[in-house]
């Protein structure tokens, strides 16, 4: 992607990032992708955490700092100061959105709750991504990927089987699936803003990301009374529905209904599967799973993953590989789909990120600015808020912002 982010179909708001670590910094990157003007806001001294995460590193520089913030513009600020506190109230009269992630009573002890902004831009959207939301007895509690997986119901039906340790998901699904969830929210509410002129509230949390993963499993604990437990790669609903292991890998198979069954039974060639009563229907398969993936586990492992892929393809039955995630970064279709972009860094020089997830045909999103260094565009942010540069020389020197000359403080604890 390399058209101006300007031009994406956000083009024209601004959105000041307070977040860190993942949930809030996914939010703003997708918003940024799509063409808003981010500014990332830093603490003073040490910036965002994940800048701390130097295995593995780029040139310094660390890789899950730069993958989370890529598209944004920097500013180091001190919102402990009274001078600090006052730059972000004038960055605010022409922001539309604002993300933070702290704990509940956070930004009001610095003086900078929503209904203090409220009052300083009316208009303003303010979004707050917590563990467990603004509401509720936990309301106050730090929440994590992995706690919140647990408490969600997710560790419970994912792994191997019943009688298994629970395992959570590879990925931090509830972190990435808040700042997602966030987005959609601050993007309804601009829809409202720009009918009305009204900014609101806005609050997810990580422990209502990882509920609506159950969307599946809680239909049926709500239609029978009993939670759902592990499947390992299978379906709660359809079966077969999972990988299986094949002369010299795996696959994923997707007979999701009797047509495909019967697509898929066409090209088995095992009699034995496609005479026996108890897989004839969706639910003879499912109450009959452990004999049902034995036949088939026998029979995948006669032919490689290529050969039965193209087996498969032919007979219209949904399967694919199951790739690394470096064999997933080369995939001619990750490739065609643009999702491994490099962009250039200040420091680093050129790296890949992740692309834009969504196409849009009449207002591209665009990943054309690497992640910024510490304090990078503090200067020109605070230019375009109205400061002379005495001003910002008389902020750096009092420590209110920091400049990327001061960015080592930011890479170690």
């Amino acid at each position: 992607m390399t058209a101006n982010p300007s031009q994406g179909p956000l083009a024209g708001m601004r959105v000041l990032d307070l977040s860190h670590v993942m949930a809030g910094p996914v939010c703003a990157l997708m918003l940024a992708d799509m063409g808003a003007d981010v500014i990332k806001i830093e603490r003073i001294p040490v910036g965002d955490d994940s800048r701390q995460m130097l295995t593995p590193s780029i040139q310094g520089e660390s890789a899950a700092f730069m993958m989370m913030n890529r598209n944004k513009r920097g500013l180091a600020l001190d919102l402990k100061k009274p001078k600090g506190q006052e730059v972000l109230k004038r960055l605010v009269r022409d922001a539309d959105a604002l993300i933070e992630n702290y704990r509940k009573g956070t930004m009001e002890k610095f003086g900078l709750g929503y209904d203090v902004l409220k009052g300083v831009n009316p208009g303003l959207i303010y979004c707050e991504i917590s563990g467990f939301g603004r509401t509720g007895p936990l309301a106050s509690q730090g929440g994590f990927d992995l706690v919140t997986q647990g408490m969600s119901g997710l560790m419970s039906i994912t792994g191997e089987g019943p009688g298994r340790p629970p395992v959570k998901v590879g990925a931090p699904i509830t972190d990435i699936t808040a700042g997602l969830l966030a987005c959609i929210g601050i993007n309804a509410a601009y829809a409202h803003k720009l009918k009305t002129g009204q900014g609101q509230r806005v609050d997810t949390s990580l422990f209502e990301a990882g509920i609506i993963q159950t969307y599946w499993q809680s239909a049926i604990a709500f239609a029978t009374g009993v939670s759902p437990g592990p499947l390992g790669s299978a379906h709660p609903l359809s079966a077969p529905y999972q990988a299986f292991e094949t002369r010299d890998g795996w696959i994923t198979l997707g007979t999701s209904n009797q047509k495909t069954w019967g697509q898929f039974l066409a090209i088995l060639d095992a009699p034995e599967v496609a005479g026996d009563p108890r897989f004839s229907d969706n639910a003879g398969r499912m109450a009959n799973l452990p004999a049902l993936v034995a036949a088939l586990t026998s029979r995948f492992k006669h032919r490689t993953t290529a050969e039965w892929l193209a087996l498969l393809e032919k007979a219209g039955v949904p399967a694919g590989p199951v790739l690394s995630v470096r064999e997933m970064h080369a995939h001619p279709q990750t490739q065609a789909r643009d999702m491994v972009p490099t962009v250039a860094h200040t420091t680093a020089g050129r790296v890949q990120t992740l692309g834009l997830p969504i196409k849009f045909s009449g207002t591209p999103g665009a990943i054309a600015r690497g992640a910024p260094v510490y304090g990078e565009h503090g200067r020109e942010i605070l230019a375009q808020a109205g400061y002379k540069p005495a001003e910002i020389d008389a902020l750096v020197a009092e420590n209110v912002i920091a400049e990327p000359s001061q960015s080592s403080g930011a890479k170690s604890s």
